[in-house]
């Protein structure tokens, strides 16, 4: 049996390029550590939303997504705690299986985001 030992990884935020997400309009992403590209154990990664755009009301059935706000203003609602503010410094993690949304934002918002376990 062969054990491969893990790898330590860096990266320069400015050297991620973003892609469009696959189906929110004005919603960009930089995928940081994945399952997919790094065999990794959660997806992490950058969101950014445009003044005026908005990710629906979804739910993750199977993963907790936690969220830390890096730059940007917008409103988030999440179905046990009502609407409230994000804005930096707010740390937000929503458990598998609870609908939420962002919205109405008002300021480019930059967020950290990570899947846990894995999304992709």
């Amino acid at each position: 049996m062969v054990f491969l030992k893990a790898m330590s990884l860096v990266k320069n935020l400015e050297d991620v390029p973003e892609s469009p997400h696959p189906f929110l309009k004005d919603v960009g992403m930089k995928v940081l550590y994945s399952k997919e590209e790094d065999n990794a154990d959660v997806t992490c990664f950058i969101v950014r939303c445009s003044v005026g755009s908005e990710i629906e009301m979804h739910v993750h059935p199977e993963e907790t997504d936690i969220i830390y706000v890096l730059k940007g203003k917008a409103k988030m609602w999440i179905e046990d705690r009502g609407e409230f503010t994000l804005m930096p410094g707010v740390f937000v993690a929503v458990p598998k299986g609870l609908k939420h949304r962002t919205y109405d934002v008002e300021k480019e918002l930059v967020i950290y985001d990570v899947f846990t376990p894995p999304m992709f």
